[in-house]
């Protein structure tokens, strides 16, 4: 399938779920199997670029009229686990969350009040028909939060700087190929890992500190993780953020690593530890959110 655009959009980063296609009741099953067997399968960035696309005419098209039937697709010793995009619904639970990111001026000359009322009022009557509808990919802009490093560890990071020649390697459904030719940093971790990385984080936040938005986001992605099924597949994709960020400043990023240590030492006891792998995390991600202001 041809790219929407060769422009590389730079700023949004994911966590995916991939479940073993056996969690997917027919006739959707039978969808992703012969979608699998597919010889070329968009990438992140076509996604991204159709998505902009439609924000182009007048008035903007916020959300696809028609929900999308593609998918990152990958082999895990032998079984075959399918993320869909669902970008539909993911636009319009970003809707719900733009008013508290951008200035209502902005906010209402990018996409008009009736526009977004409309999508509004779209996205409740379709939730009445499918009121148990979660997506399989978040996606975070200009930053990756830092409770989804609870999810991974520092062994399970993928490093690849390519060029635009180079390609990462997987084939190409793996969502490891960007499409864009260039470089890949990237977690993937078994479910029950990810669920079990999660308690044992809630444990020592709670025992250490107050309730706040670090713990709060930690619960909301658990609980996330609790409507898959237990043999899918976690991915945590830098995406686009590889290309806003210097090479050298990606080879050094072990933030994964810097939250366990964090971790590890509330658990311990050791809050001057704890401190310290906090601070280099907050002057890391201070460092790549900083960008957003710049561009």
């Amino acid at each position: 399938m041809p790219k929407v655009s060769s422009v590389t959009v730079p700023y949004a980063a994911y966590l995916r779920v991939y479940e073993p296609l056996a969690a997917f009741p027919q006739p959707e099953r039978g969808h992703w199997e012969r979608y699998a067997k597919r010889e070329h399968h968009p990438s992140y960035q076509d996604e991204l670029h159709r998505s902009l696309a439609d924000l182009l005419p007048t008035p903007p098209i916020p959300v696809p009229v028609h929900e999308s039937d593609d998918a990152f697709v990958i082999e895990v010793e032998g079984v075959l686990c399918v993320c869909p995009w669902r970008t539909r619904l993911r636009g319009w639970q970003a809707l719900d969350e733009l008013p508290a990111l951008l200035p209502a001026p902005v906010l209402d000359a990018a996409l008009p009040p009736v526009v977004r009322r409309q999508a509004s009022d779209d996205y409740e009557h379709w939730l009445e028909r499918n009121p148990d509808a979660r997506p399989w990919i978040r996606t975070s802009t200009w930053q990756v939060p830092l409770n989804w490093f609870v999810l991974v560890a520092d062994e399970e990071r993928t490093y690849e700087n390519k060029t635009a020649e180079g390609k990462p390697d997987g084939d190409a459904g793996d969502s490891g190929d960007n499409g864009s030719g260039g470089p890949l940093l990237r977690y993937r971790t078994p479910m029950v890992q990810a669920r079990r990385r999660v308690a044992r984080g809630l444990r020592a936040l709670r025992d250490a500190i107050d309730e706040g938005p670090l713990v709060d986001g930690l619960v909301d992605v658990g609980r996330w993780l609790e409507e898959f099924h237990p043999r899918s597949l976690v991915e945590l994709d830098y995406g686009g953020l590889v290309h806003a960020l210097p090479p050298d400043l990606l080879e050094e990023d072990h933030s994964a690593a810097d939250v366990a240590e964090g971790i590890a030492a509330l658990r311990s006891g050791d809050a001057d530890g704890a401190a310290e792998a906090y601070a280099r995390l907050v002057s890391r991600w201070r460092a790549v959110r900083d960008r957003q202001n710049a561009n």
